[in-house]
């Protein structure tokens, strides 16, 4: 059994200079539709094809090409890291907060490759 539960929802995240023109980007080359863009968080969002999986667009000035960071959406992220922590499972730094928005937390498995916790703050699914 596992430490912590996860929702059925996974963002992979990657990092680009222009969300707006990765985003359009993605629409036409590859079928992805706009969730939305959050312009004060530097950050957009797309549906893909697969149930329960987006892509989303952190703007960056200098982007880290293949450094892709997925995101697992969980109900409640200050008690799953409480229990990783306790399991001695590295975090970078505090659990971000953006009010209304979102809650996350970047962690590492054993290899050094980060992951995130994401915990919807917005009232309801997306």
């Amino acid at each position: 059994m596992s430490l912590i539960s996860l929702e059925e929802t996974i963002t992979i995240s990657l990092s680009v200079k222009d969300r707006h023109a990765s985003a359009k980007w993605y629409e036409d080359m590859i079928g992805f539709e706009t969730i939305y863009h959050a312009d004060d968080a530097g950050w957009s969002e797309l549906q893909t094809n697969t149930t329960g999986v987006t892509i989303g667009l952190g703007e960056h000035t200098k982007p880290a090409p293949g450094n892709c960071v997925p995101v697992f959406g969980i109900a409640d992220l200050d008690t799953a890291r409480q229990k990783l922590e306790q399991a001695n499972v590295k975090f970078d730094g505090e659990t971000d907060v953006v009010e209304g928005m979102v809650k996350t937390a970047t962690f590492y498995d054993p290899d050094g490759n980060a992951m995130m916790l994401a915990e919807d703050l917005t009232g309801g699914a997306e």
